[in-house]
């Protein structure tokens, strides 16, 4: 009879017990170490094995995520011993992996009692118009671009430097009402058109001159004219929504909207 079905049939008997499968004498034959196996048991099912644990050894599910290098190899090649337990501030944490949904953000007691903020799911953040010298809050439409995953694109996924759309309509608002005229050439032909039937508000000498100074400056790029008149806007984030909560950036404009344009394609 083989070993594997001689220590089969003893388990089945009753005659030997499972903790003895490690390192101990079976039949007066010396075996420095019998490992368990799942195909002696998927072989020959003995009904003691019901409730079989594995040793505490092989429990991997229950191993942590650790930032140690005890578990690496040395320079030489050689298996480094573990010489101590596990340590508090080598410990990792999960990734956030921050989703596009409605807002949802745990606190997570971190070294010196101090809080970080573990965004789960984001819908809109802080965003700033840089060449106009303003930021809205507004809301996050989709991804549309991840230099470092495609997988993060399809999952909607947000991180930092992530392109992203964003609703354009709280940054068209502050346009029309700061330079007093459409920021679309649609929305300024619809307005010499219906000029006539609509009764302009009444302003003063010196509101008139402020709004004809500033129409001076009101250009806006060709690109950025074309997003607004869809309703949506590129942006990156550059907060970090797994660390501070929030998904906050700015809008593209100029060499890096072209750059990115491309390379959304």
């Amino acid at each position: 009879m083989s070993l594997k079905k001689g220590v089969a049939v003893e388990l089945a008997r009753g005659n030997l017990a499972v903790g003895q499968l490690w390192g101990k004498t079976i039949h007066g034959t010396f075996r420095s170490e019998i490992k368990y196996r799942s195909n002696l048991i998927d072989d020959y099912h003995p009904h003691n094995l019901a409730h079989y644990t594995r040793p505490p050894s092989s429990r991997l599910s229950d191993m942590g995520i650790s930032r140690t290098s005890r578990h690496k190899r040395s320079a030489t090649g050689a298996q480094r011993a573990h010489y101590r337990k596990k340590r508090k501030f080598e410990l990792g944490r999960q990734a956030a992996n921050t989703k596009l949904g409605p807002k949802r953000v745990h606190e997570v007691r971190v070294r010196g009692g101090n809080l970080k903020y573990r965004a789960l799911r984001l819908d809109g953040g802080n965003f700033a118009w840089g060449s106009e010298h303003v930021t809205r809050k507004t809301r996050i439409i989709s991804v549309v671009y991840n230099a470092s995953n495609n997988e993060l694109v399809r999952t909607n996924t947000l991180v930092k430097s992530a392109i992203i759309q964003v609703d354009a309509t709280p940054f068209r608002q502050w346009y029309e009402a700061h330079y007093a005229q459409p920021i679309t050439k649609r929305g300024k032909a619809q307005t010499t058109e219906g000029g006539a039937a609509a009764e302009p508000k009444k302003l003063s000498n010196h509101v008139q001159r402020i709004l004809e100074e500033r129409k001076k400056d009101a250009k806006v790029d060709t690109l950025l004219e074309s997003q607004f008149a869809a309703g949506r806007l590129y942006a990156t984030i550059t907060s970090r929504p797994g660390q501070s909560g929030r998904a906050d950036g700015y809008i593209l404009e100029g060499k890096e909207l072209e750059v990115s344009t491309h390379a959304i394609g």
